[in-house]
């Protein structure tokens, strides 16, 4: 988690204050809080957040991430506040630090999904309670640490598996690219010459080292062997002006049939919605037996739960790893 001036207080901004064994410990959490939930009784006595406020920020339109915090917080014994980032007028009616400083006086955790990143950090700068970066134009980690999670829940993880995003360099790929600078595996973003990652993450990513990350412009000669391929819509919010001329570059980044044939026989796809059939990827390969989508947009739900207790109750959090006492948390990546 992002540490911050004030020492008590933890944000999730991003992967970069976390490291390889954090993140499995967050992973190995989120499979006994899915536990939890499965089983009725203990569902109904696991309320680690009891009696705590969590105001939701939503500046971009949103299904997955509204509803699985929004009954991740009711889950957990919390209450969730869900505010329209138009109304409350983020940095144009209300100055950030206005929003932060009077939204900690009423509540105990931030959850915002905005277009500006330097926003969030705002936010969490100026809030004297966690803040949760449930997406920017800059990054979504929320999104991919659910994704890598469903991977290792699924025994899929290791450290040689080949991820190959194919489409826009686009914020999803920028998390991907960050996480890949945390744990050990082979990261492959197939764009379009000009659709390019962020720079600043990439070369961050790049020097940390733990994975190996390729940009390349064929996607074919990506996702030739891969292990899991990912993609998202060509058009994100923001740049409707843009569809038309962005269907015509990314025509040839489509995951059909045609590219699944060339990645590892046993080859799982993965998209994080909303899913634009016919354009990014095809209804047929969406709807077929490789396709592991649903699981990953599940998986929001139980990963976000995970981050919320360790930010509002890292007491419960520090209580379940010591019960269970992981004996290497690192070497629970696969080999």
């Amino acid at each position: 988690m992002d540490t911050t001036s004030t020492a008590a207080k933890r944000d999730f901004l991003g992967f970069s204050h976390l490291d390889a064994g954090r993140i499995v410990e967050l992973f190995d959490f989120s499979l006994f809080v899915k536990k939890q939930r499965r089983e009725s009784a203990a569902a109904a006595s696991y309320r680690p957040i009891e009696g705590k406020t969590v105001a939701m920020i939503f500046n971009k339109p949103s299904l997955r991430t509204r509803v699985s915090f929004e009954i991740g917080v009711h889950e957990l014994g919390g209450y969730a506040l869900n505010l329209d980032g138009k109304s409350i007028g983020v940095n144009s009616r209300e100055a950030v630090e206005d929003i932060a400083r009077l939204l900690s006086r009423y509540n105990d955790a931030i959850v915002a999904r905005l277009h500006e990143h330097s926003i969030i950090e705002a936010l969490a700068k100026h809030a004297d309670i966690p803040v949760i970066n449930a997406l920017t134009d800059l990054s979504h980690p929320c999104q991919i640490l659910a994704d890598a999670f469903t991977l290792y829940e699924k025994g899929l993880w290791r450290d040689d598996i080949k991820i190959v995003f194919v489409g826009d360099g686009n914020n999803v790929a920028n998390s991907w690219i960050e996480l890949a600078g945390l744990l050990p595996f082979h990261f492959v973003l197939a764009c379009p010459e000009g659709h390019l990652p962020d720079a600043g993450l990439l070369e961050t990513a790049r020097e940390k080292g733990a994975g190996t990350i390729e940009i390349v412009h064929d996607p074919f000669e990506a996702a030739r062997g891969a292990d899991v391929l990912y993609t998202d819509v060509w058009t994100s919010m923001g740049q409707e002006e843009e569809a038309r001329e962005r269907l015509e570059t990314f025509r040839e980044f489509q995951i059909n049939e045609r590219l699944l044939s060339v990645a590892s026989p046993e080859a799982v796809v993965m998209h994080c919605m909303p899913a634009h059939r016919g354009e990014e990827i095809t209804a047929e390969v969406m709807e077929g037996p490789r396709s592991i989508i649903l699981d990953e947009a599940e998986n929001r739900l139980h990963v976000q739960k995970a981050v919320m207790v360790k930010l509002l109750n890292h007491e419960e959090y520090r209580k379940f790893h010591l019960t269970h006492r992981l004996e290497n948390v690192a070497g629970k990546l696969k080999h």
